[in-house]
């Protein structure tokens, strides 16, 4: 088979979760001929920069616009409305792409992002043979009715309850799995957590928490830091300031009370992990998903209004995650978790919801759908 992987450039877990399926079809099914794309390749250099910068301005600076954009368009009967206007917008600003796509001839297109839908929303309209058989992987908890579309033969979903809310809306029943959001193969195997802890010069005798800037390096790092200095409970810190420079040079030429090691962007974030027994971050759907398949607990600050705050109920209510509004809270309620059984409580909390291997069931899924008989809608 051929399959064409596709994704956009917004925020970085749509392209995490591309390189996973992607790593785990080429193990799974090496005879097939794969490749990925992110949709702003093929766009002028001034469109790429605007669409890839716009989410990353959007949810830092002003995250209540956000909201009620993101609340506004979660309207099955309003994107209905409005399918056949997105699929042609779509369609005529991502005029390069449709060429690519009618040269490589996919059997199957995986989308990670919503955008790809569109196009292929158009595509179908308008008569494109053969077509694609076409799967909508959904990168967080909570499935945004953008996500949806006719064109879609097969849904992956985080959860039961993601399907749930997929079905809810229309969606078939069998055409929708609950396979887990796909995360790097390296997350499938705890590595060995003494010798991380010996390369990065960490202590066997205390306690790790991990605090997560994104790939961007947004949100208030280095607040969360100052306030770190107010707990009493003794601790190291690992601090990852992804691609945010100016934070790290920051960060690393302050004092801190405790043991801190700051970071930039890392390729080891399977070992970060491993050897933390606390996460603080936001709580996109890939980081969670990783936390989760290494049975790490998390530590949610400030989620972004939308899908993180989805992500952060669906983490609160199964015992996985804690969450604090405002940073100045973090010291009180660090010093409760610290040293107590509940920390335990939800770090086993987590490696029950965990689905490490989410990538790999996501290739057999598509597998079965595409060759069984009658299996399209």
């Amino acid at each position: 088979m051929r399959i064409l992987i596709t994704t956009v450039t917004a925020g970085a877990g749509h392209l995490q979760a591309a390189a996973a399926l992607e790593e785990a079809w080429k193990s799974n099914r090496p005879d097939d001929t794969t490749e990925t794309v992110d949709l702003l390749d093929f766009v002028p250099r001034l469109q790429r920069k605007l669409h890839a910068d716009a989410y990353v301005r959007l949810v830092a600076h002003a995250p209540e616009l956000y909201s009620m954009v993101f609340n506004r368009t979660d309207n099955p009967n309003l994107v209905r409305k409005l399918t056949r206007f997105r699929h042609s917008l779509a369609h005529h600003t991502n005029r390069r792409f449709v060429n690519h796509l009618r040269k490589f001839k996919p059997d199957v297109v995986v989308c990670t992002h919503y955008l790809p839908v569109e196009v292929l929303g158009y595509l179908k309209s308008h008569g494109l043979d053969p077509f694609p058989f076409v799967v909508c992987v959904v990168t967080d908890f909570e499935a945004h009715t953008l996500w949806m579309d006719p064109v879609v033969d097969l849904y992956c979903a985080a959860a039961a309850e993601t399907c749930s809310s997929l079905t809810a809306r229309g969606a078939a029943e069998s055409h929708v799995a609950a396979t887990g959001i796909p995360i790097a193969s390296r997350f499938s195997v705890a590595p060995d957590p003494s010798a991380i802890r010996r390369h990065l010069g960490l202590r066997d005798d205390l306690p790790t928490l991990l605090v997560l800037g994104g790939g961007f390096g947004l949100g208030p790092v280095g607040e969360i830091l100052k306030s770190l200095d107010l707990v009493r409970h003794s601790f190291q810190t690992l601090v990852v300031c992804g691609r945010n420079q100016e934070l790290r040079a920051t960060l690393a030429t302050s004092d801190f009370v405790h043991p801190t090691r700051v970071l930039g962007f890392v390729s080891n974030m399977h070992e970060l992990m491993a050897v933390s027994d606390l996460i603080l971050t936001k709580p996109g759907g890939l980081t969670s998903s990783e936390a989760l398949a290494l049975g790490k607990p998390l530590f949610i600050l400030n989620p972004i209004p939308g899908q993180e705050a989805a992500n952060s109920d669906f983490l609160l209510e199964r015992g996985a995650a804690i969450k604090v509004n405002r940073v100045a809270d973090l010291p009180f309620r660090l010093e409760k978790l610290l040293g107590s059984p509940k920390l335990a409580e939800m770090a086993a909390a987590a490696k029950a919801l965990g689905r490490p291997n989410a990538a790999s069931r996501i290739v057999d899924e598509i597998t079965r759908h595409v060759t069984e008989p009658g299996s399209r809608p």
